[in-house]
């Protein structure tokens, strides 16, 4: 399977329109522990960097390029919080990808888990301290880990899908280590993380793609 700029053109597009259809649930979960604008964040950016994707031509865009232009919009459009982290995985899967015209199997993998550990880096968070790292992580490695047991892409992602899934709903069951939430205490025991939550629809809208390009 080969994916190229305008295929990555309809992944952004289909990330903004998933993200937009849950906004108001994420400003609803960032609200119980958070300032409540979460959902409207991630719209922001997700939307600014479909956007300025969208706007290449495809003819002439490499793939790095256009992750390039969805880091930057996303970062211009929300400055602060998710914005960084969301910028830095886009510059990161854009690097683990330099110099192809087209990505395959491999390389989209490739850029999911650069996705993934370029977040982790950015907040310089780790699994269990209730963060988006919560989806992320087990998200890349179980890609990862389906894909040396020989899975097919379609199947890797489908993998790492609930693993984001599982991630984001073990988050409930923590207390936070960083962030406004990490001030709450034991009050944030029982809500699930919105950075988590608004990770797992991404991965979701991710595995989706591959699913409708494989078949």
């Amino acid at each position: 399977m080969a994916i190229t700029t305008k295929d990555l053109q309809h992944l952004l597009a289909l990330i903004a329109g998933d993200i937009a259809a849950h906004r108001d649930h994420l400003c609803e979960l960032d609200g119980a522990i958070g300032d409540g604008d979460h959902g409207l964040a991630m719209d922001a950016g997700c939307e600014a960097a479909a956007k300025a994707v969208g706007a290449l031509d495809p003819a002439q865009t490499a793939p790095t390029a256009a992750f390039n232009a969805a880091a930057k919009a996303f970062l211009n459009a929300v400055g602060a919080s998710s914005g960084p982290l969301y910028a830095t995985a886009f510059m990161r899967a854009g690097a683990a990808v330099k110099d192809k015209a087209e990505l395959s199997d491999d390389d989209v993998l490739r850029a999911f888990a650069a996705m993934a550990q370029g977040v982790q880096e950015r907040g310089k968070a780790e699994p269990g301290e209730k963060t988006m790292v919560d989806a992320w992580r087990p998200a890349a490695d179980a890609a990862l880990h389906a894909w040396a047991d020989g899975a097919a892409l379609r199947q890797s992602l489908d993998m790492a899908e609930r693993a984001a899934r599982q991630g984001c709903e073990a988050t409930k069951d923590m207390t936070a280590a960083k962030g406004r939430a990490s001030r709450l205490g034991e009050r944030v025991i029982g809500h699930v993380d919105p950075g988590a939550a608004s990770a797992a629809i991404i991965i979701a809208s991710i595995a989706k793609f591959v699913r409708h390009h494989d078949g």
